[in-house]
């Protein structure tokens, strides 16, 4: 991943910024870059704090060390257990429960202190728009109905603590994000490097990406765009239907791509899981933050591809 460019016609003030989340896929990359432009990063982590760079907390009992709060400029919400495990009513229970308890929990702590952060960047997913087909969505469109769209609207709503003490909340509806490290990416290069890879179910379904590169490049923006606050979708300008991410996946590689897993299959090894990510379609348009003046370094598939270090640049085919 290349460190994006700050987009600002200002010069940033240093800050300090809080988040949670932290080791995940995001906030590593995320922290990492902020730290390198000189910002003062303090991690929420799940132990006691071991340095003034952490804050101890415990979301599942309900317990923060606020007073590592003091003098945090943003806060950057980014924790929740993992998506990627066969649901049952144990694994649903955590996947809401760490989710909206440690929001809610910050939300409180930071809207009780004297001196407020300026901005709070919460965690949200593009699923709460539930499976909508070809439908185009963006920040203004109705919301889902199923599992993910209701975890994904009390995790929004787990912030009103803090929206109401006049801090400004940004929600952040993030989409698929394309890096070797983590995330759906990693998970499907094994089967197309071995030449089985190929589209999930009928294909049809779309698939609305983001390079990690732009995600921590919208991520530095919003902690500075004072006018933008409430649900912003962090996605590419360019969402696909599965049959071409995986068509373009697989020539990145040099491999066929020519398999297909059926939607029977899937559903038969993830459950609800399955019909709630891998095979929903959302077609979701980024346009508050186009509108706001972000500019996308990696609007192109192919580009985020080789971005993530997939392929060769030269190797991957721009769609016609």
């Amino acid at each position: 991943m290349t460190i994006p460019p700050v987009q600002s016609r200002e010069p940033w003030t240093r800050m300090v910024i809080a988040v949670s989340g932290s080791s995940g896929l995001i906030g590593s990359a995320l922290t990492g870059a902020l730290e390198t432009r000189g910002h003062t990063i303090k991690r929420l982590v799940r132990r006691s704090a071991r340095g003034a760079d952490e804050i101890s907390w415990d979301p599942a009992r309900g317990q923060l060390d606020s007073r590592g709060l003091a003098g945090v400029d943003a806060i950057v919400n980014l924790a929740g257990e993992n998506l990627a495990q066969r649901w049952n009513a144990g694994t649903r229970a955590r996947i809401r429960s760490s989710r909206v308890n440690g929001t809610t929990l910050l939300a409180q702590a930071v809207a009780a202190m004297p001196t407020k952060p300026r901005v709070m960047l919460s965690g949200s997913a593009v699923g709460i728009y539930g499976n909508r087909g070809d439908e185009v969505l963006d920040e203004s469109s109705d919301l889902g109905n199923d599992f993910l769209a209701s975890v994904c609207k009390d995790w929004e709503a787990a912030t009103a603590p803090a929206a109401d003490a006049g801090i400004r909340v940004v929600h952040l509806r993030t989409g698929i994000v394309l890096s070797r490290a983590g995330g759906a990416l990693s998970k499907m290069l094994l089967p197309f490097r071995l030449g089985v890879g190929g589209r999930l179910g009928d294909g049809r379904q779309w698939m609305s990406w983001i390079a990690l590169t732009d995600v921590i490049a919208a991520l530095a923006f919003l902690i500075r765009a004072e006018s933008v606050s409430g649900p912003v979708n962090l996605v590419a300008p360019n969402p696909v239907l599965n049959a071409e991410f995986t068509r373009t996946l697989a020539h990145a590689l040099g491999r066929p791509g020519v398999f297909s897993v059926p939607k029977f299959a899937l559903t038969l090894l993830l459950g609800q899981m399955g019909e709630d990510t891998v095979l929903a379609s959302q077609r979701v348009r980024s346009r508050r933050l186009l509108e706001n003046g972000f500019k996308f370094k990696l609007p192109a598939l192919e580009d985020a591809l080789y971005d993530a270090g997939v392929g060769h640049a030269a190797a991957v085919p721009h769609p016609r």
